[in-house]
């Protein structure tokens, strides 16, 4: 979830995916290049692809793939989990 939106599990993971495999990293400095986004993807989730239409679409990008980092993320979508949080 982020903000008002919300998507599977799934769908963020693969995200994830897509996102890590994708990076544009400048030999020079060593660091991610703003330029690549998940828009671009053919593979790009079908939830998600409605992101691509708000202008602060690669922000939640970057969160969901933030959250997909995190183990807790697992848990919590377990539906017998009572302890998150």
């Amino acid at each position: 979830q982020d903000g008002d939106l919300k998507f599977p599990l799934e769908s963020v993971k693969k995200l994830k995916e897509l996102m890590d495999g994708n990076r544009h990293i400048s030999p020079r400095m060593m660091v991610p290049m703003p330029s690549y986004s998940p828009c671009q993807e053919k593979h790009l989730p079908e939830e998600l692809q409605p992101v691509c239409k708000r202008e602060d679409a690669s922000m939640i990008f970057r969160r969901l793939s933030l959250a997909a980092e995190d183990d807790l993320c697992e848990i919590c979508a377990n539906a017998a989990c009572a302890g998150c949080f």
